[in-house]
């Protein structure tokens, strides 16, 4: 069962989803719209953040591997399929130059969420770096995170973008049934316990659903 995860979530990004076990992903609009409430009802993010949601993060360059866009892709609202009820993705822009806070929620059937956050976790493991022809060059290293879910995995990528210094915490959790994705980004570099204070936000309005 894992392994077939593992492949469902390498892979999700290239062919726009899979399902396994015949059990696939069938969205309930009613818990979807719930979700992107839950991110929009004055989020109690740190200071500097804007309270009103922008459009799903995006990653800022068109090249990685297949482990780098598996960890990524959930931030942007392309959770894994198997078993996903609901999903919601939103970004909000911090004061810091080039800050902003990416944030996913993906709600699972069947206990599937502790299944894909494993398959997630072995990908962030694998994710060693990103490398493009327009000068971007980012290296990952281990992003130690403590908070309330109930696991998270979390590595920072730092170095280039195009050109210019860059840094990107990636932080991935589990709530009950609910993976939690969250990329905090910044300029020349990110504040580690800014980071932290994020994603216990963003798992508080996780356990509210």
């Amino acid at each position: 069962m894992k392994r077939e995860i593992i492949a469902c979530v390498l892979l999700a990004g290239a062919l726009g989803g899979c399902a396994g076990g015949g059990t696939g992903s069938a969205l309930d609009a009613q818990a979807t719209a719930h979700l992107r409430e839950v991110l929009s009802k004055e989020p109690p993010l740190p200071d500097g953040f804007t309270a009103r949601p922008e459009q799903a993060w995006r990653m800022p360059f068109a090249q990685a591997d297949s482990n780098c866009k598996a960890v990524l892709e959930p931030v942007g609202g392309l959770a894994p399929r198997q078993a996903l009820t609901a999903e919601a993705a939103v970004s909000y822009r911090g004061d810091g130059l080039g800050e902003q806070a990416g944030v996913g929620l993906a709600r699972y059937a069947d206990g599937e969420a502790e299944e894909h956050l494993d398959a997630l976790a072995e990908a962030l493991e694998s994710c060693r770096e990103v490398r493009t022809s327009s000068g971007t060059e980012l290296r990952s290293q281990e992003l130690p995170v403590e908070n309330a879910a109930d696991e998270t995995v979390g590595a920072r990528l730092s170095g280039r973008l195009n050109g210019y210094p860059y840094a990107m915490d990636v932080v991935l959790s589990r709530v009950g049934d609910t993976l939690v994705s969250v990329v905090h980004t910044g300029m020349n570099d990110v504040d580690a316990a800014r980071t932290s204070e994020v994603v216990d936000a963003v798992i508080s309005m996780a356990g509210t659903h």
